[in-house]
């Protein structure tokens, strides 16, 4: 499977209900979290990079690199989200590498790393920190119409990679980001930039 073929998607839609406004927009390190994490898919080989936005979309920087996708129905969750995001994609894209706009700390070496084990041969892509399941995921084409089921409400498709142990390699990702999530003012407060 040629790694050429792989896009990032950019979860960006929600309305950091408990943060106090989206998330896309806070800036971390000086710069918007949705900027930041795009810059992360680029950087880790990911192309075309679509971003999914809903919650204060009008409000985003400009963003002429990436491909919009709006979710009206952003208010649902994640899941919905996640299913257009990968619904978007063009046919040559074989797999998408997700990432949430809320993890800042997250490295082009770890995007790299699960984009080669796809180019191995695995079907679905986790990284993993400490043992742990976390971002970037990847997700390859033929695992998409399995989210209908599993990617709904809040739930993106941690559902799927517990149903479905057989098709997911875990890529150790320790020492090369840390997938702390901005969940909270007092987060970004804490969290300093790598």
């Amino acid at each position: 499977m040629e790694q050429g073929n792989v896009a990032g998607l950019l979860l960006a839609a929600g309305g950091g209900r408990r943060f106090g406004r989206p998330k896309a927009l806070v800036e971390f390190d000086g710069e918007p979290l949705v900027r930041r994490a795009l810059r992360l898919l680029a950087a880790g080989g990911c192309a075309p990079v679509h971003v999914v936005v809903g919650a204060g979309a009008d409000d985003l920087p400009p963003l002429p690199e990436a491909i919009l996708v709006r979710n009206p129905d952003w208010c649902r969750g994640m899941g919905r989200s996640l299913r257009l995001g990968l619904a978007s994609m063009p046919t040559h894209v074989t797999a998408a590498v997700v990432v949430l706009v809320d993890q800042p700390l997250l490295t082009p070496a770890a995007v790299r790393r699960v984009r080669a084990a796809y180019a191995g041969g695995a079907a679905v892509v986790t990284a993993t920190y400490a043992g742990r399941p976390g971002h970037p995921v990847l997700l390859g084409r033929d695992t998409w119409p399995m989210l209908e089921r599993y990617a709904t409400g809040d739930r993106g498709a941690r559902d799927l990679l517990r149903a479905r142990p057989d098709l997911v390699v875990r890529v150790p990702c320790d020492g090369v980001g840390v997938p702390v999530d901005l969940d909270t003012p007092a987060d970004l407060a804490r969290v300093t930039p790598q």
